[in-house]
């Protein structure tokens, strides 16, 4: 089989439609349509069958998908290493990385890491594990920084640090009247919260479902983590942020820790690779250096 045909053949497969498919690829329809007839000649099976306006993957395309993928991944893989050899701590890295762990882990990582090899650049995406998992898997990214979740095939991770989730609000908040708050006290309190999905809003809507109390009151919803802080401060709103933000000088902030009984959550985050997949010394030298501030970042 033929290298570019099989990049052909994944772009069509993804867009299903050759059309589609010729314009991205600059290609005409009918050299796209011949790259399909030799890839059916050589497996001796249809790749794929019509569907409306469109085409889709028969059960042999789906394989053969699978493979040209992990064909991809060994050329690129081949390629980096043959060329990184003799160059040392340089080429690209690109990282994605969740919010908390953007804000207090990767300026200081990438502070040491550009101190040690000044040549390496380093690209960074800041998103949930749910947006970041598949640009992992399609070979987007090199590496990614999150909590971690259930074991995905193909992917393998490595433990950096426990984060503590906890409720918080404004120092000045009327929460704080009471020497020891209960959870219960905080039912008529108002918040600032993620969307339902979100883990921390859904670990925090059950902690109160176990207690038969009524779920949090949310006022303002807020799919931008690295804001809760400064609507925490701003409105007088409780929410339920990493304990980082409440160290001195973090959140820029004066904000405090509502300790309540079992409304402490410990997430692990951990950096999460390709299985077998090529790691570059550049990215290599970056996992070790956010393990070790992750100890006493997050530690």
């Amino acid at each position: 089989m033929d290298l570019r045909d099989l990049r052909y053949f994944e772009v069509i497969a993804e867009l299903e439609h050759l059309g589609r498919a010729s314009e991205r690829l600059h290609r005409t329809q009918p050299a796209l349509t011949s790259c399909v007839r030799r890839l059916e000649e050589a497996c001796g099976a249809a790749l794929f069958e019509k569907t409306g306006r469109g085409i889709r993957l028969t059960t042999a395309g789906k394989a053969l998908l699978k493979w040209a993928q992990r064909t991809r991944f060994d050329v690129e893989s081949a390629r980096r290493e043959i060329g990184d050899i003799g160059r040392g701590l340089s080429g690209n890295v690109s990282i994605g990385i969740v919010p908390t762990a953007a804000q207090f882990l990767l300026p200081p990582a990438t502070r040491e890491l550009l101190s040690e090899a000044p040549a390496i650049t380093l690209r960074t995406t800041v998103a949930l594990v749910d947006v970041l998992a598949p640009l992992l898997r399609a070979g987007d990214i090199d590496l990614m920084v999150g909590t971690e979740g259930s074991k995905e095939p193909g992917f393998t991770s490595q433990f950096l640090a426990e984060d503590l989730i906890v409720v918080a609000a404004n120092s000045t908040h009327e929460v704080f009247d009471k020497p020891k708050p209960a959870l219960r006290d905080l039912v008529g309190c108002r918040w600032v919260l993620q969307p339902p999905g979100a883990p921390t809003r859904d670990w925090l809507d059950q902690t109160f479902d176990r207690y038969r109390l009524p779920r949090p009151v949310v006022q303002v919803e807020s799919t931008m983590l690295l804001m809760l802080p400064s609507l925490i401060a701003e409105t007088g709103l409780l929410s339920f942020i990493s304990r980082l933000h409440l160290q001195e000088g973090r959140s820029g902030a004066a904000l405090r820790e509502v300790k309540v009984k079992d409304t402490v959550m410990r997430r692990r985050m951990v950096v999460t690779c390709r299985e077998g997949g090529y790691m570059s010394p550049a990215a290599q030298r970056l996992i070790d250096i956010l393990a070790r501030h992750a100890g006493v970042t997050l530690g």
